[in-house]
């Protein structure tokens, strides 16, 4: 865009060297080119600013995704807290149940022998 604008100014310094004195035509050329050197430049800025956007929407899904994974890890801690929990509820009435079963036996046992 800016060689366009180069080549246009090199074309218009060598008609004027060269005797032209018709710059109408070279004018509105530029005038033209100016005009498309602008809408670039405006659409360049356009597209930084979503550029922009884009970059702070992908920092926002970064820190939410670091945030969820801290929640899942917090998450696991407890599940795995509850699960040592129950085992050793398991074990404790697993015992308890021996007990039983073995006061049980025993007093079987023992009304058998007492008959």
């Amino acid at each position: 865009m800016y060689k366009s604008l180069l080549a246009a100014a090199s074309m218009l310094s060598l008609m004027a060297a060269a005797g032209c004195t018709d710059l109408k035509p070279l004018q509105a050329d530029v005038d033209g080119l100016k005009s498309q050197v602008s809408g670039l430049q405006t659409q360049v800025s356009a597209l930084k600013a979503s550029a922009d956007a884009a970059s702070r929407s992908a920092s926002a899904a970064q820190s939410m995704a670091a945030k969820a994974s801290q929640a899942a890890s917090a998450a696991q801690s407890t599940a795995n807290q509850a699960l040592t929990a129950a085992r050793a509820a398991q074990s404790s009435a697993d015992a308890t149940n021996e007990k039983v079963d073995r006061m049980f036996r025993k007093r079987t046992s023992y009304k058998a022998k007492k008959s």
